[in-house]
């Protein structure tokens, strides 16, 4: 479905990405591994078109979209929930919701609120009203509604309480369950673990590792030297 082959991003003169590749089939949910600063969050903007690929390939479903701005990028059924999540905070959680939909969206309403109850309770909220876990189910059911194929998420459990996460990691699981692929960055392994079928690891802008969940929830060395158990757990 996504195939990055062989990508070059840069800030400024830095050359942050180097020769970095790594696919996400049909329905599959991988995992982009990495300390702080390794590269994830600037992967997810170079597919986006955010920070721009200056060598490699992108492409989705067959078509190139190495070189589109973000906007058409986004067109071809491509949705990033960033880090910050993005939400209009002077808006209800159901304008943010009924702003999103797109016209021939599988997703409705109801389903997004069906999948997080929370965000019915608090549909007549503003958006600066909401909790950070709140806020985190109301970035995700707002790329819901825009009808995504592929579900690219930068650190949607960063900062919240373990019943919260829990809580978004079982309608992740769901959201995968309908056929959605995801991408995911995430510091928690015991939440990558759980979810993943596969995961990559960064390590200074370059891929230093690729396997199945099952390997890797298996080698204590690949984590302890690469991500610092300790610290990512």
């Amino acid at each position: 479905m996504l195939s990055v082959q062989n990508i070059h991003a840069y800030y400024g003169q830095s050359h942050v990405i180097q020769d970095v590749s790594l696919n996400v089939g049909q329905g599959e949910l991988v995992c982009l591994l990495g300390r702080n600063g390794a590269g994830k969050s600037t992967t997810l903007k170079s597919i986006m078109g955010i920070v721009p690929a200056r060598r490699g390939s992108i492409t989705f479903q067959g078509h190139d979209i190495t070189a589109l701005p973000t906007y058409r990028i986004s067109d071809h059924d491509i949705c990033f929930v960033p880090e910050h999540r993005g939400i209009f905070r002077q808006l209800t959680v159901e304008e943010n919701l009924k702003l999103a939909q797109h016209k021939k969206s599988r997703w409705s309403l109801n389903d997004i609120y069906e999948i997080f109850p929370r965000l019915r309770e608090r549909r007549r909220n503003g958006g600066a009203q909401l909790s950070g876990g709140e806020q985190q189910m109301l970035s995700i059911g707002r790329a819901l509604m825009n009808s995504p194929q592929l579900l690219i998420l930068d650190e949607p459990v960063e900062g919240l309480a373990p019943v919260i996460v829990e809580e978004i990691v079982q309608q992740l699981m769901r959201i995968k369950q309908s056929g959605i692929a995801i991408l995911l960055v995430e510091q928690n392994l015991e939440v990558c673990t759980e979810l993943a079928d596969r995961h990559y690891i960064l390590e200074s802008g370059r891929i230093v590792y690729e396997n199945d969940n099952a390997a890797f929830a298996a080698d204590t060395y690949v984590k302890d030297k690469y991500l610092g158990v300790g610290v990512a757990e």
